[in-house]
């Protein structure tokens, strides 16, 4: 009997193709694609004070395109392909057919498809570095910033813990979709780098409010729905773990937001849409290494494994996760920030440290407690899927030490991308250092996107003197303190 004619085989679609894989895995690549550019992007230009708007949307969209010929040209090899030594791939191009036409190493889909994928994952991590370093860098600093970090530290982490070479994945650590490899990462590397660039002009440190609160929305929700595509395409097939992560991720950062507001509202007496924007995030990040790993604190032996998937226990765990990623980090950056002075020292200017360090940080402590075997497995795919044990199951089934041995691994992760990220962006910044300057001059700092770009993001006219001038009174207005005036007809202008 002859198949479907949508079923026969033929060279572009060869019999180990999964057709439903490779359509998911790339609508997955696009929607993790879409939370950089346009997400980030307007995230990062409404976020800061209207003088950087420019500037610091242009580091996110200058970000993605360099990370993407970088990663085709040597990065997706140095992270996933032949051991160069134990922590690091061999730099090869990822550029002809007959790569990348061949089978994935994980998934039925091609290695393009998994090229693509996987290289979103690596430009959100280096535009989230730039979430640290807004409102001073030098552009041509972060010019050479992003490949140089790209290479010699986002590589070693991507090949230690998810390449099937990798020392880190031998162990046995658990980073489904990258507590570690891009948010502990980020989070260090941007706390790190913006150490060494310094911090914002005092006036802008002082006060900087957003120039567009609706936009900054906007661009958060980009976020926050392009994550069905970051957890949810994890798995590398169109099955139902996709389903469970895509769920997990979505009750987690709910629960986180709500937690984060609640604490608003009744310690500080306001609710703020900056700090609903801060718990989704945190939300999100502390899910990532576990979205389907988790059951919750009751694990009961003989239940089947289509119970477990598609009953309520295991949601319990990601609204546990919700409340925590919601609170602590709230404390981090509410509380302890000021608390502690290398903490206040640094300019961080949109927190990414407390939301995506501190959140990686949790993400990937709470996946060594409440890990199942059992849904690891249907994850990983492999034989010795026992060895991914969460330290609860282990204490409740006589596997104690084998739960301990997974949180020492999950630890050993965190303290490796955190070493890591200190020692070679401190070097790459100092390296730059000597080429140009890593900060921009106090008349760029003073005046702001005119000055690096020879442009402004809101500008209706200007004056010789980098000001938005307006006749009303004969008063000339700054457009870092005023966001419209009245028009003689009445109508509300915007300056």
């Amino acid at each position: 009997m002859a198949l479907p004619s949508n079923l026969t085989l033929y060279e572009a679609s060869p019999e180990w193709l999964n057709k439903g894989d490779n359509a998911w895995q790339l609508t997955a690549a696009t929607l993790v694609g879409l939370q950089s550019i346009p997400g980030l992007v307007i995230l990062y230009g409404s976020m800061v004070k209207r003088k950087w708007a420019i500037n610091s949307a242009f580091m996110a969209f200058y970000a993605f395109a360099m990370v993407l010929v970088c990663w085709v040209g040597w990065g997706f090899r140095m992270s996933f392909g032949d051991k160069l030594v134990f922590f690091l791939g061999k730099p090869a191009v990822a550029l002809d057919e007959k790569f990348l036409l061949s089978p994935a190493f994980m998934g039925y889909f091609p290695t393009a498809t998994m090229v693509f994928f996987q290289s979103v994952f690596a430009a959100i991590t280096v535009i989230l570095i730039a979430g640290s370093l807004l409102g001073r860098m030098n552009f041509r600093a972060w010019i050479l910033f992003v490949p140089l970090w790209l290479t010699f530290s986002y590589t070693v982490a991507a090949f230690s813990i998810w390449g099937p070479h990798g020392w880190l994945a031998k162990l046995g650590v658990i980073d489904f979709a990258g507590g570690f490899v891009i948010h502990l990462s980020a989070g260090v590397a941007g706390f790190t780098a913006a150490f060494w660039v310094g911090p914002r002009a005092e006036k802008d440190r002082r006060n900087s409010p957003p120039n567009n609160v609706i936009l900054m929305l906007a661009g958060a929700g980009l976020l926050w729905m392009g994550w069905s595509g970051f957890n949810g395409g994890a798995p590398f097939a169109a099955s139902t773990i996709s389903s469970l992560a895509i769920i997990n991720t979505h009750v987690c950062t709910a629960t986180s937001l709500l937690t984060w507001l609640l604490l608003d509202c009744f310690l500080l007496g306001k609710p703020s849409v900056l700090g609903a924007i801060q718990g989704m995030i945190t939300g999100l990040v502390c899910i990532t290494p576990a979205a389907v790993m988790l059951l919750g604190f009751v694990c009961v032996e003989n239940v089947l494994i289509h119970d477990i998937l598609t009953g309520l226990v295991h949601c319990w765990a990601a609204i546990i996760m919700g409340m925590v990623s919601g609170s602590v980090p709230w404390y981090t950056m509410m509380v302890l920030h000021n608390k502690v002075k290398l903490l206040r020292s640094v300019d961080d200017p949109i927190a990414i440290f407390h939301t995506h360090a501190i959140a990686g940080c949790l993400g990937g402590i709470l996946t060594g407690l409440f890990a199942l075997p059992k849904l690891c497995r249907l994850f990983y795919m492999v034989t010795d899927w026992e060895k991914y044990l969460g330290l609860v199951y282990g204490l409740q089934n006589g596997r104690t030490s084998a739960g301990f041995k997974q949180m020492g691994i999950q630890l050993a992760a965190m303290a490796f991308v955190i070493v890591l990220n200190i020692v070679v962006t401190s070097i790459i910044c100092l390296f730059i250092g000597l080429i140009v300057p890593l900060r921009l001059s106090d008349e760029e700092l003073e005046t702001g996107d005119d000055a690096v770009h020879g442009e402004q993001a809101f500008a209706l006219w200007h004056d010789r003197e980098g000001f938005t001038s307006s006749k009303h009174n004969n008063k000339v207005y700054d457009t870092d303190e005023l966001s419209f005036v009245l028009s003689k007809s009445g109508e509300v202008e915007m300056v």
